[in-house]
């Protein structure tokens, strides 16, 4: 076996399909696209969950259940160890916590959620913290503390 002997293998290397030259190739006038439709069109592309124009699976089975997703509150929450390590950083949060205070120092993203206080850690500072929930540990560890927990409506 030379070099100028090697050939692909038999069915390996296909002509490609030249389309819209003449009637005699079998492949002029529509170009093998058939006649009118989508499928005729430049640009067409078919969607992968499209049936073919058939009810779509996911309309066909019925709808069941109930969520109660859109009703859901979302919390921007704080364990007590993490309050512990920004009253270190922020001497000013010694004189009370708040969720404005917070989002103001950038330590709560979402302004527009509510506070939750939950019990991870140990809380060494005897501090006033105002949130809108807290988790019945958190309320223990903090007037275990020397602080006070205040609900805000």
């Amino acid at each position: 076996m030379k070099i100028h002997n090697l050939r692909p293998a038999k069915g390996a290397v296909k002509n490609r399909k030249r389309v819209g030259r003449g009637e005699g190739s079998k492949k002029g006038g529509t170009s093998g696209r058939g006649h009118k439709g989508a499928q005729s069109r430049s640009g067409y592309k078919r969607r992968y969950w499209f049936e073919g124009g058939q009810m779509p699976l996911q309309r066909r089975i019925p709808k069941v259940g109930f969520s109660n997703a859109p009703f859901r509150i979302v919390y921007n929450i704080l364990n007590l160890k993490q309050l512990n390590y920004f009253i270190e950083k922020y001497p000013e949060l010694k004189e009370g916590i708040e969720p404005e205070v917070l989002f103001k120092l950038q330590i709560l993203k979402r302004e527009k959620y509510p506070l939750k206080i939950l019990g991870d850690g140990e809380l060494t500072y005897g501090v006033e913290i105002k949130a809108h929930k807290f988790s019945k540990s958190a309320i223990e560890k903090i007037e275990k503390a020397g602080g006070k927990a205040v609900v805000i409506e």
